[in-house]
């Protein structure tokens, strides 16, 4: 599933550029997912990279955006093809 930043977000931009999809982009007042972008590092990273250089803790699952493991290495294929 893709991941989401929620309000707790303090702009920090720490998220931005270790994201390997360039799914993480500043938004107004907070940095925003494109959840068509997101695969959660599967494909590049063991984890994903956001949620572990995150000062704020605030990028959680969307939980609207529901994926398979298997869906997500196939967005990332597409992404990186």
């Amino acid at each position: 599933m893709a991941l989401m930043i929620n309000e707790d977000c303090t702009a920090c931009d720490a998220c931005r550029p270790v994201c390997p999809n360039e799914a993480i982009a500043a938004g107004d007042p907070m940095f925003v997912i494109d959840a068509l972008r997101c695969t959660e590092c599967v494909g590049a990273e063991d984890e994903p990279q956001c949620r572990l250089v995150c000062p704020a803790d605030c990028i959680v699952a969307n939980l609207d955006w529901s994926e398979t493991p298997e869906e997500l290495q196939t967005k990332y294929d597409q992404l990186h093809g």
